[in-house]
């Protein structure tokens, strides 16, 4: 295992001697034309930028060399840019495989069990009453589908972007679906469950999370909403007599689930599951987002982090607040 400081515990002036995998890299200019390398490093704990602007590390020399996903190991200090955190680098090299070091040092991991949510998935599967809608799901989350659903990440960097993230995501989402069937009668509980279950299911597909996370072709061209919505259609013709109007309502959960149309759903919700199931993405997705900024990001001066784009705010660390990884329940359902 690697043995190294955490990048998300440096802060101003702290030294880097890391083992860093290389998230993001590309070359771009300044309004005056001045071309600078820009990168994300990162280890399992965070992500920092690097500039290089001129070039005595040797990084411009080894980008030539390197691409996303690869292993570099840097020397240099934590410096702050335009009032972010960023590496200023000394000297960086590539590493080769003969260090013992591989992609799954630097991926993070969800904190609960993966086989333990998958046991939790599984029975709330079985707790369907619906038999068309519970053969469906069985068919789809099986083999090789249910093992890629276990690990995969929910998000490239911003919600449970983490291995196991999705499967996470998803057992928060029935789970709070579930208190909404109890508020709320009147919802159909195995449609908004069955939606839940599958709204996020083509990031499969969408993302690539063998080393660094990032999209796949077919992701970036067709999206996990419509990816999903097609296997539901695909599935659903396996099945004698599946209803046309209960496929046509999952699939509007699917196509709806992000609520909004410039928010990249394709319709918005026209059923009150399909508005049920929006929200509890959203109450889900943003919560995770949050806490993991404020635990993953490098701290710079006082109590505030640095303007968090997808946030469109800066986040406030309140004193003596911790993530304390003994205190997160294996099971989300104890």
């Amino acid at each position: 295992m690697l043995k190294q400081p955490d990048l998300a515990n440096l802060k101003k002036g702290d030294m880097v001697d890391h083992y860093l995998m290389i998230r993001k890299i590309e070359e771009r200019s300044t309004k005056a034309g001045k071309a600078f390398l820009s990168l994300e490093l990162g280890d399992k704990s965070s992500g920092i930028n690097a500039n290089v602007w001129n070039d005595t590390s040797g990084f411009e020399q080894l980008s030539r060399k390197v691409k996303t996903g690869d292993i570099v190991k840097v020397s240099g200090t934590i410096d702050e840019f335009q009032g972010s955190p960023q590496i200023k680098i000394n000297s960086a090299e590539l590493v080769g495989d003969t260090a013992g070091i591989t992609a799954s040092d630097f991926l993070s991991k969800s904190l609960h069990d993966p086989e333990a949510m998958e046991n939790e998935f599984l029975t709330r599967i079985e707790q369907i009453s619906n038999s068309n809608l519970k053969t469906l799901l069985k068919n789809i989350f099986s083999g090789e589908e249910l093992e890629k659903f276990k690990m995969a990440p929910a998000g490239k960097s911003w919600h449970h972007a983490y291995l196991s993230g999705l499967i996470e995501h998803t057992l928060e989402l029935i789970k709070i679906c579930d208190l909404m069937c109890e508020f709320h009668k009147e919802l159909n509980r195995d449609l908004l469950i069955a939606g839940a279950m599958l709204h996020d299911f083509g990031k499969t597909i969408e993302l690539k999370y063998d080393s660094a996370f990032e999209y796949s072709d077919k992701g970036k061209l067709i999206g996990h909403i419509v990816i999903c919505a097609s296997i539901i259609e695909e599935e659903t013709k396996k099945i004698p007599g599946f209803p046309e109007e209960i496929k046509n309502l999952l699939i509007h959960l699917i196509l709806s689930h992000q609520g909004k149309l410039e928010y990249a759903s394709p319709v918005v919700p026209k059923i009150p599951e399909a508005i049920a199931l929006y929200q509890a993405d959203e109450l889900s997705a943003k919560v995770n987002a949050y806490l993991n900024t404020l635990k993953t990001e490098i701290s710079g001066e006082g109590n505030w982090t640095k303007f968090i784009h997808l946030a469109q705010t800066d986040l406030y660390r309140q004193q003596g607040s911790s993530t304390n990884e003994d205190t997160v329940n294996k099971s989300l359902f104890d």
